[in-house]
């Protein structure tokens, strides 16, 4: 983990709050190359109506808008939740060359946690993948979301 990685964390971070506000699962996610940020984007499929719009994707979808180019080559993705498998194919996909997560997601994670595309030698792409960055602040945030969600269930 380097200083960068905490510091992009901490935007993803932000970008999670944004979901957890709109009552979205509070994940953020960015895309950084060369060390600027090229693409931000939350958790939104119930705004967006869309099953796709994690927060992965939303921020894969603005980079390549910006950079002009379906393929993030020399790009790196922030996120504070473990990658699923949806959003492993699309970060496979974009050839982003290395991605960085907090919280590991024990029941969709596919970075190790459930399964671990990354390491699987018979897809033709791989990401370097670093996990664990600020964890605890990204799984606070989660565990507080889902509690919270738990006890207005139970007062409902």
């Amino acid at each position: 983990m380097t200083r960068d990685d905490e510091f992009f964390m901490r935007a993803a971070l932000t970008l999670a709050h944004e979901a957890g506000a709109a009552g979205e699962v509070p994940v953020g996610a960015l895309v950084v190359r060369a060390g600027e940020i090229v693409g931000r984007g939350f958790n939104q499929p119930i705004l967006a109506c869309d099953p796709t719009a994690h927060a992965e994707v939303m921020a894969l979808r603005e980079a390549a808008r910006n950079l002009g180019n379906y393929r993030l080559p020399e790009c790196e993705l922030f996120v504070t939740l473990e990658p699923c498998a949806m959003c492993t194919g699309a970060i496979f996909h974009a050839r982003l060359v290395r991605v960085v997560f907090g919280a590991s997601d024990p029941k969709t994670g596919a970075a190790g946690s459930v399964l671990d595309l990354y390491a699987e030698p018979r897809l033709n792409h791989h990401a370097a993948i670093v996990g664990g960055v600020l964890a605890n602040e990204c799984g606070e945030l989660l565990s507080s979301f889902f509690a919270a969600r738990r006890h207005r269930t139970q007062l409902a």
